[in-house]
C-alpha cells in the first residue's frame, strides 16, 4: 500500500506542469498574449487559465484572473486594448490558477463573480484527491463578491454577459460564460485541450458524467460560428470541442467497462486504456495513468 501511495503521488507530480512543481514559481519571464475575437473580446494568455474580456460602453467583464503576481501584467494588456475599468471579474472555478488574482483586483474595486460552491472550497480549503495536498484557505480578500446557485446575467453598457452553472464538471461550482453580442463562449476547465487531458477533481465534485454533460452544454449553445476560450489551450472552434466530447466518450466507456468487469483501478490503469488517446493529444504516460483514475473514481461516485 505504501508503494502504491509513493507511486501514484509520484504520477502525478510528473504529469503536473512546471509551474505546479515548484515551491515559488518564477512570473517574471510570463508574457501576456492578447487575441482579438471581434466584437470587442479578447482572450488573454499567460500563465494558468486562459482570460476572456469584453469591453462595453462603461466598463469590462472579465473571465478569470490567473496567478496573483501576474496583476500587473494583466491589466497592463487589458489596457492596451481598452482604457475602461473592469467592472466584474468571474470565476470560472475555485482553482488558484483561475482565482489567484482575486484579491489584487478586488482591491481595484472589481466586484468578483463565482458559483456560490467556489467560496466555500476557497474559504475551508481543499485536498487534492491525487497527491494529498493540502491548499489552505483563502484570505478574506480574495473571496468573491457575489455568488448564485444556477445562473446569472451580468451588464455593462452594451454588453451582456450570461453565466451558467454546471452540476458536478471539472469541480462542483463551474461556470460558464458566454457573451451573446459577441457570440463568444468562455468554459472553464470543463474544456481543456493542448496536449494535456482536462482534470477531473474528484475529491472537490467533479464527476466525468458531468464534464461530459457540461460539453453538450456547450455544443448546445454554441454554433459553428462560435469563438469558444476553453480553461487552458488555443481558442477553439465548436467542431474542435465535439472531438473533444468523443475523447472524453471513449475514455470514460473504455473505464466503464473494466469497472464493471470488477477491475480494481491499479488493473485498469495497468491496462493502459487510453494509449492511443495519449498517443493523439501529445500526453505522457504518467497523465494517462491519473486521467484513468480519476474516471474511476468518478464512475463510482453516485452523483
Amino acid at each position: 500500500m505504501f508503494r502504491a501511495t509513493i507511486a501514484l503521488a509520484a504520477l502525478a507530480f510528473s504529469a503536473m506542469p512546471a509551474w505546479a512543481q515548484n515551491a515559488a514559481p518564477d512570473y517574471t519571464g510570463v508574457t501576456i498574449t492578447t487575441t482579438d475575437l471581434g466584437h470587442g473580446t479578447y482572450m488573454l494568455q499567460g500563465q494558468g487559465g486562459n482570460i476572456t474580456i469584453a469591453v462595453g460602453g462603461n466598463g469590462i467583464i472579465m473571465v478569470d484572473g490567473q496567478f496573483a503576481p501576474l496583476h500587473d501584467k494583466i491589466k497592463a494588456a487589458i489596457a492596451a486594448v481598452s482604457l475602461q475599468p473592469i467592472r466584474y471579474l468571474i470565476n470560472t472555478h475555485y482553482h488558484g490558477d483561475h482565482t489567484g488574482g482575486n484579491a489584487g483586483f478586488a482591491a481595484d474595486g472589481v466586484t468578483v463573480v463565482a458559483h456560490q460552491n467556489v467560496k466555500k472550497r476557497l474559504a475551508t480549503g481543499t485536498v487534492n484527491g491525487l497527491t494529498g495536498m493540502r491548499t489552505p484557505p483563502a484570505n478574506d480578500s480574495a473571496l468573491p463578491d457575489r455568488t448564485y446557485a444556477s445562473s446569472l446575467t451580468l451588464t455593462v453598457k452594451g454588453l451582456k454577459a450570461v453565466v451558467g452553472h454546471i452540476k458536478h464538471a471539472h469541480t462542483d461550482g463551474d461556470s460558464y460564460v458566454y457573451f451573446p453580442a459577441a457570440n463568444v463562449l468562455a468554459t472553464g476547465d470543463i474544456v481543456t485541450v493542448g496536449g494535456r487531458y482536462p482534470n477531473i477533481d474528484v475529491a472537490n465534485g467533479g464527476n466525468i458524467k458531468g464534464m461530459i454533460a457540461g460539453v453538450d452544454t456547450y455544443l448546445n449553445l454554441a454554433t459553428d460560428k462560435t469563438k469558444i476560450v476553453p480553461g487552458h489551450g488555443p481558442q477553439l472552434t465548436r467542431a474542435q470541442v465535439a472531438e473533444y466530447r468523443k475523447m472524453l466518450i471513449a475514455a470514460r466507456d473504455r473505464v466503464a467497462k473494466m469497472l464493471k468487469a470488477n477491475k480494481g483501478e491499479d488493473e485498469v490503469v495497468a491496462a493502459k486504456p487510453l494509449a492511443d488517446i495519449e498517443k493523439k493529444i501529445g500526453a505522457n504516460e504518467a497523465a494517462s495513468a491519473n486521467f484513468v483514475r480519476l474516471i474511476y473514481r468518478s464512475l463510482k461516485v453516485k452523483t
